[in-house]
């Protein structure tokens, strides 16, 4: 069953990288008590995640922000390793929250899990974005093809 409006977000946990090397965050770290917008990729350096997605997300820091995110996130199936290098290549770091869901754990208690085999990819991470308040999803945006109702753009105007 796919998450929806009004939902709290299960109980789960990721993966990031810190100084001391990966490190787990649980759900109640990244979500509880704060305003997250949460962003989500089929995979780190993908063309339409690297070239539009991620990109349109770091250009959009100071005025999600200003809104009330205190915290961007972004998840991938993808481990923590992978996403530390593409937060390092794309410049994000200290500005958007990388979250590994290596074995895409995460995303298919969220029922946003995707089926990349066709592509070699395995099982993957629908693209969406949700704004989640102290737990509770606010605002979920799926995209189905491309990059527009997940874009930071319209995950602003939600906000």
């Amino acid at each position: 069953m796919t998450i929806n409006i009004g939902d709290r977000l299960p109980a789960g946990g990721f993966m990031t990288m810190t100084e001391e090397g990966p490190a787990r965050l649980t759900t109640d770290e990244v979500f509880g008590g704060k305003t997250v917008v949460l962003f989500a990729v089929p995979g780190a350096f993908t063309p339409g995640c690297s070239m539009k997605h991620l990109p349109g997300y770091l250009k959009e820091a100071d005025a999600l922000e200003a809104k009330g995110a205190d915290t961007i996130a972004c998840l991938a199936v993808n481990d923590a390793f992978v996403m530390d290098a593409w937060a390092k290549d794309r410049g994000t770091e200290g500005r958007i929250l990388m979250l590994s869901d290596g074995s895409a754990e995460y995303v298919k208690r969220l029922g946003l899990e995707l089926d990349a085999g066709k592509y070699g990819m395995g099982t993957r991470s629908k693209r969406f974005s949700m704004i989640v308040e102290d737990g509770i999803v606010k605002a979920l945006n799926i995209d189905e093809s491309g990059v527009d109702k997940s874009s930071a753009e319209n995950t602003l105007a939600q906000l």
